[in-house]
């Protein structure tokens, strides 16, 4: 029998579990000095998010089709609607939209495929990521095949042209890091001094230069009979510059390993190759997960640097509708949606890589 002495006396109730109004005594006004930064905080933001909510939304003029329609006491969002096809395509023809549209849905449709957890074929959906996409993605923008008109790649641009750079960037940063980051630690010494001199040329280089020396210097060491596409020298740029980073990313989660897990592999007879590829990479990539999103994340923005060679993509072709005089004045508009796309984009990513980290458990917690 048990007697009121011995039981447990009545504690109160622990943080979190007593509603908003005591999280925010909790968290906010615990004191004079919290209270304080607290009500200071509040007022700045009030300051800050009313006229932009002012600017942005109650004020704007959002129908219409030219500059006539904007009554200049809110944003002008006419701008972005009557150039919304461009900022998309580019200078991609607008007859030929309907062949971008099927590479945006099979884009998006292999990133739900990926995404959703209860989706089957995972496996083979990312050997057509890897594979076929690149192939139909290139058939149908570019043409010249199946009876499709030919548009060249100077004409692509806008939204379209920064997922390519980013995708086809990304597919081939991550292999290409992996194996640096391998050869990296290799114990032979060619492949470790090619792997090491690699590395650090390429990150020791802006992207800038190396988008200009493949743009305008590398044509003049190619014979003249060779002619490489604009398009297809900066995507090559921006890979090999980006799995450089990648492989320092990589290379960190290798070293993070206990030494003793590939010596337990290696003494149960597994070749090199069987160790990396069951036992150490897989932890290495898992445990790396941040870094390399966040690696991800930057090539994403860093793809606006390609405006110096003469391709326009999302930012580039914003900046070249800002340039024609029926729109001038307009530039806020243009750079605050052009930030609000590259904001979703990575903000997903972002969100992500933390999904990813929970279920695969990245932290080892107990």
């Amino acid at each position: 029998m048990i007697h009121n002495k011995d039981m447990i006396p009545e504690q109160p109730a622990p943080k979190g579990t007593i509603g908003p109004i005591g999280w925010l005594r909790g968290n906010l006004f615990n004191g004079p000095i919290n209270s304080l930064f607290t009500l200071l905080g509040l007022y700045v933001l009030y300051l800050l998010l009313v006229p932009t909510i002012q600017w942005a939304f109650i004020n704007a003029d959002w129908i219409g089709d030219s500059r006539e329609d904007c009554s200049r006491v809110g944003a002008c969002w006419v701008f972005v609607n009557a150039r919304f096809s461009q900022f998309i395509y580019g200078l991609y023809p607008s007859e030929e939209y309907w062949r971008a549209n099927i590479v945006f849905a099979m884009f998006a449709g292999i990133i739900a495929w990926m995404v959703i957890p209860r989706l089957p074929f995972k496996r083979w959906m990312t050997v057509f990521a890897l594979l076929g996409f690149p192939v139909a993605a290139y058939v149908l923008l570019h043409g010249g095949y199946f009876d499709l008109p030919r548009v060249p790649t100077h004409r692509w641009g806008g939204l379209m042209l920064t997922l390519l750079l980013a995708s086809v960037g990304m597919i081939g940063a991550l292999p290409i890091g992996i194996v640096l980051a391998l050869g990296r630690r290799s114990n032979m010494p060619i492949v470790r001094t090619f792997c090491v001199i690699f590395i650090e040329f390429w990150r020791g280089v802006p992207l800038i230069t190396i988008l200009f020396m493949a743009s305008v210097m590398l044509p003049l060491f190619l014979p003249s009979e060779i002619n490489i596409d604009r398009l297809i020298r900066a995507l090559i740029g921006l890979t090999l510059f980006q799995s450089a980073y990648m492989a320092e990313v990589i290379r960190g989660g290798l070293q993070a390993i206990p030494k003793g897990q590939d010596e337990a592999a290696a003494a149960l007879g597994m070749t090199y190759w069987k160790r990396m590829g069951l036992i150490i990479m897989p932890q290495a990539l898992k445990m790396m997960i941040p870094g390399i999103v966040n690696t991800f994340i930057s090539l994403f923005k860093d793809t606006t640097l390609v405006m110096i060679i003469g391709l326009f993509d999302l930012l580039g072709i914003v900046q070249a509708a800002l340039s024609d005089s029926r729109w001038l004045g307009f530039s806020i508009e243009g750079y605050v949606f052009a930030a609000f796309v590259f904001w979703i984009f990575c903000f997903s990513m972002s969100r992500y890589s933390q999904y990813l980290e929970r279920k695969l458990n990245t932290g080892h917690k107990q």
